[in-house]
């Protein structure tokens, strides 16, 4: 991909795609295509210091995503990370607010480090460090987005999630803060690394990334039993609530 406009046009059509074949990796296209078009707003309107570079930064970032998801429909290898993302989309139980940390997770604790330091090749990452966090500030409305999709679902669900014991944590360990400043520390490591160790230096991290899932997936009985309720309690078929996030 060259240009914003067809990340935008392709999450779409995964968005489309979802609803049709009820497939609930739409919930993290339908975020992900709020947040881009977030940062088209922000270059358009002159935000960053250099606005060529973060188009190529977001498509870089975006490419690693859409390469996944794509690789992943044709039995073709992709990073742990996203693979045990994409998985938990046939099983029953997930809600769409650990759907959405799955791909959270996948995507800005590992991609997004990645991305930067790809874009800074041959170039002292340092010079991207006020665009990366002017970036990041785009990337924390995710935080808000997750809570205003989510109400729409299932208007209780943060405040269920407070009566259990470690909700509070299950939930910060997930936060955006958190995980901007583990993919910049990521980026500079990366950087930093010859080309040719790179393949080693980015498993490492999936292999780290990926450990996260079990959080997840599993934060422990007393929020899974919640989770479960919750889970029972969802109304609506896939691409209903692909439709109520995306609206």
């Amino acid at each position: 991909m060259q240009s914003i406009d067809e990340v935008i046009d392709t999450l779409e059509q995964i968005i489309i795609d979802s609803k049709t074949n009820q497939n609930p990796l739409g919930y993290f296209a339908v975020l992900y295509l709020k947040v881009t078009k977030k940062v088209k707003e922000g270059i358009y309107q002159g935000l960053f210091n250099d606005n060529l570079r973060m188009e190529k930064l977001d498509v870089i970032f975006a490419q690693r995503y859409l390469d996944a998801y794509f690789d992943y429909q044709k039995n073709k290898k992709i990073t742990t990370s996203w693979g045990h993302t994409f998985e938990l989309s046939t099983r029953f139980w997930p809600i769409v607010l650990q759907h959405l940390l799955l791909g959270m997770n996948a995507h800005i604790n590992l991609d997004l480090g990645i991305a930067a330091a790809e874009i800074s090749k041959g170039k002292n990452i340092e010079d991207l460090n006020e665009d990366f966090h002017q970036i990041n500030e785009i990337l924390s409305s995710l935080v808000e987005e997750v809570e205003n999709d989510l109400a729409k679902v299932w208007p209780t669900l943060k405040w269920i999630l407070k009566l259990a014991r470690n909700a509070d944590n299950f939930l910060a360990d997930f936060s955006m803060k958190k995980a901007r400043d583990g993919a910049w520390k990521f980026a500079k490591t990366l950087a930093d690394t010859p080309e040719d160790l790179w393949e080693a230096e980015i498993k490492k991290r999936d292999e780290k990334v990926s450990g996260k899932v079990k959080l997840i997936i599993s934060p422990g009985w007393t929020v899974n039993t919640i989770l479960g309720i919750i889970r029972l309690s969802e109304r609506g078929s896939v691409a209903d609530k692909i439709d109520k996030m995306w609206q």
